[in-house]
């Protein structure tokens, strides 16, 4: 059982229920252009209308500053909401608090729904003022928290107002707290991670807390030639944060005293240049010449990783294994991700991926929708992996 409620534990019939929301969509001209976001966010919505709800949406949106910036408002969401909830009318409120905000929310009706004004329009947002807090908690008589990207902030609508009222998780949340724990806290083992990126240097506290945690991290990537060239292997032009391998030796030391088996490539694709179609070719990983550049793992390491994945039960993935934004360097990527959703629908293996540039990895690959659980949360999921403790999933179990 998890240890936080969620909304099935709360009896909502007729009550004002307050939902923090990540809307903070991409939008063009005032017009939403990836909805992906609302559309996530509308079960949660849909589930409370239906119990008989008044639900009350609150949201961020950029970084305003506590300054009303009128393109940052969310009046542009109302029309996708609306639509993601069955073209279910969306009132709005141009303010998160205050009079007309309180009128428009107590005149609600059970089943229906109102958007709040961007709470980072107040600069007690950001600050988690609890004077701010206390008058969004005024609107509502529970709150769920539904915005799992935001949970790493300590604000005053994803903390300090989870201390004012009964309090509960959103499916989203829901959904990702129960597929993280599977992957980190009480995973099936062996448990693997895959870990590529540009540099060893933004990674220090995930692998520190990964390798206490997980039997395999196979790194890739730009972080890869680090490593090796920690290991004393020539890695060429390529990309290599050379004053980190004192940091990389002491990874691979504290990986040894956990029992932790660290996979480096044995082969990589090299290259004279970073270009789409770049003439290139496969090398032995202690044969990279000195005027080229790694940008991907070579193929005798993706069917390495495909094989020790065949031995995993759990797979907790972020960061591609090389330059998958250009071709041919996404092809160990991509073979490597398409084994993983093999494996996955095959039950045998729980796969969890996150973090910006994996969720563009897998669906440049065309399996994000076939891994177990792909977080869209970026900071929030990084944090999570690096096990630090998270302001607004703390105060939902507190």
């Amino acid at each position: 059982m998890p240890e936080f409620k969620t909304i099935d534990d709360l009896d909502v019939n007729g009550k004002r229920v307050l939902v923090r929301a990540d809307l903070n969509v991409p939008i063009r001209d005032g017009v939403v252009t990836d909805t992906t976001r609302i559309d996530r966010s509308a079960e949660t919505i849909k589930d409370l209308m239906a119990k008989g709800a008044c639900v009350v949406v609150m949201s961020h949106f950029g970084r305003p500053k506590g300054e009303r910036v009128p393109e940052m408002s969310l009046r542009p969401i109302v029309e996708p909401l609306s639509k993601a909830l069955g073209g279910v009318p969306v009132a709005f409120a141009d303010d998160c608090i205050g009079p007309g905000a309180e009128t428009l929310v107590n005149g609600l009706a059970p089943g229906d729904v109102a958007l709040l004004e961007n709470v980072r329009y107040h600069a007690g947002e950001e600050k988690n003022d609890p004077a701010l807090a206390r008058q969004l908690a005024e609107l509502g008589d529970i709150y769920v928290n539904d915005a799992f990207s935001s949970a790493h902030r300590a604000h005053a609508s994803t903390e300090y107002i989870a201390q004012l009222l009964p309090s509960a998780a959103g499916r989203l949340m829901q959904a990702e707290l129960e597929a993280l724990g599977k992957a980190l806290e009480n995973p099936a083992r062996p448990v693997a991670a895959i870990v590529g990126g540009a540099k060893v240097s933004t990674k220090l506290d995930l692998l520190g807390n990964m390798v206490a945690k997980v039997d395999k991290i196979i790194i890739g990537g730009g972080m890869a030639n680090t490593f090796l060239y920690a290991k004393g292997v020539e890695v060429g032009a390529s990309l290599c944060e050379k004053d980190m391998a004192d940091t990389a030796r002491a990874i691979l030391e504290k990986a040894k005293a956990e029992g932790c088996e660290i996979v480096l490539p044995v082969d990589a694709v090299v290259a004279a240049e970073f270009k789409e179609g770049a003439e290139n070719s496969t090398v032995a990983i202690d044969a990279v010449p000195a005027d080229r550049m790694i940008l991907d793992v070579g193929s005798t390491s993706a069917q390495m990783v495909i094989d020790k994945l065949g031995a995993c039960k759990t797979l907790v993935w972020n960061g591609p294994l090389g330059a998958f934004e250009i071709k041919p360097f996404d092809a160990a990527t991509n073979t490597v991700a398409q084994a993983a959703a093999r494996l996955t629908a095959e039950g045998k293996l729980l796969t969890v991926a996150g973090g910006g540039d994996t969720v563009s990895a897998l669906s440049n690959a065309g399996v994000e929708g076939q891994f177990s659980y792909v977080s869209t949360a970026g900071g929030a999921f990084l944090e999570w992996l690096e096990g630090k403790t998270l302001p607004g999933v703390a105060a939902l179990r507190d």
